[in-house]
């Protein structure tokens, strides 16, 4: 098999929850390049249509679908539509999330229970609905989308952190279950990523320096950065590789800072 066919995702389908912006269409352009069809679940269907727009100009066949991944209804009704649109389903991208900041004492029950909704409840129910779609093709590929937190603290963000740090073990727990059925699980964790979500973030005093200080490739990610390593996981290239997460956060947790030594 040739490198060009370990990669190829030709008369594949990519379901991609929050795919219509960010990182989830980093991964979406990543997929439709390597020539998978794209299915956007997302709540806001102007721009899902955008992202639509951008994708098929590749060449490939793409759709957006309004979805609530809070909704059972919603979820199931699109797997339904996506499946009868495009025939089946081989790949599941579960990026859709949210982060509510927020020390630990101010959290309410709603917060708490918006944020585990969407972040951990919802990339279950997924899971648990391509996973037949994906049996009766043979196999298929769930890539979920984690967090640095998932493996660092952030006392500004714990319920966040907390799901995130689930995400992960609910990636392994999938893998082992479903690897007899040729499904493989694995996770990707984003670091530092100029992105709506960290719009906020990013204008916190000083948290630019203190990122490009302990980032050895000297500057934040772009939703870009994540299309090789989306492609990777959904591909045949990755076929003996499940429950396993990866940081793609340009080297930021493999140091403690970057200086020079004295001449």
């Amino acid at each position: 098999m040739t490198s060009n066919q370990l990669f190829d995702l030709s008369g594949k389908v990519a379901v991609i929850t929050g795919g219509n912006g960010g990182i989830g269409l980093g991964c979406a352009k990543g997929l439709a390049a390597a020539g998978a069809d794209i299915a956007i679940w997302a709540r806001s269907i102007q721009k899902s249509q955008a992202a639509v727009s951008e994708l098929a100009a590749l060449g490939i066949k793409a759709k957006a679908y309004e979805v609530d991944v809070k909704s059972s209804e919603d979820l199931g009704k699109a797997t339904i539509q996506t499946v009868a649109d495009f025939g089946g389903i081989d790949i599941l991208i579960a990026n859709a999330g949210v982060n509510i900041r927020m020390r630990p004492e101010q959290y309410t029950d709603d917060i708490v229970d918006e944020i585990i909704d969407v972040n951990l409840k919802a990339v279950f129910h997924c899971a648990q609905l391509v996973y037949p779609e994906m049996k009766k093709r043979g196999g298929g590929k769930i890539i979920l989308i984690g967090s640095l937190t998932s493996v660092q603290g952030l006392g500004v963000a714990p319920v966040y952190s907390a799901t995130k740090g689930a995400v992960v073990q609910l990636g392994k727990s999938l893998a082992a279950a479903w690897g007899a059925d040729n499904i493989q699980v694995n996770t990707i964790l984003p670091g530092w990523i100029v992105t709506e979500m960290t719009s906020v973030t990013r204008a916190v005093p000083g948290l630019q320096e203190h990122v490009l200080s302990r980032t050895p490739a000297g500057r934040w990610g772009s939703p870009s950065d994540f299309a090789g390593i989306a492609t990777y996981f959904a591909s045949s290239a990755s076929d003996f590789v499940t429950g396993t997460d990866i940081q793609i956060d340009g080297g930021f947790t493999s140091t403690l800072a970057i200086f020079d030594l004295p001449k």
